[in-house]
């Protein structure tokens, strides 16, 4: 089924504090999150860098998300942590192969 995928990269020396920020947000809130799924990684080659794959069954159900004031405020606590600027990729699903042998294309 395509969909809509949101890369955000991120460096940070604080990763702990951005963790700790971040449960709370993901699913509280006056209005439920939009995603179906976030993955949060670290890239073990570079030390301080990570990304945060969020998974949506469209670009607007991904930009109602990120209208939700939960989200906005975690964006901008978020930011303050990090040591740069973060950078957002949005990335339409063409297709995907959950291994499964039951490949969507």
């Amino acid at each position: 089924m395509p969909g809509f995928v949101q890369i955000i990269e991120f460096t940070s020396s604080r990763i702990k504090e951005i963790e700790e920020l971040g449960r709370p947000s993901r699913t509280g809130g006056s209005t439920a999150p939009k995603f179906r799924r976030i993955v949060a990684t670290a890239d073990r080659d570079h030390p301080g860098h990570y990304f945060t794959i969020a998974e949506f069954d469209s670009y607007d159900s991904a930009m109602e998300n990120s209208g939700r004031p939960e989200t906005s405020d975690f964006a901008a606590r978020m930011a303050a942590l990090c040591d740069g600027p973060v950078i957002f990729h949005n990335l339409d699903v063409m297709w995907e192969d959950r291994g499964d042998g039951a490949g969507n294309g």
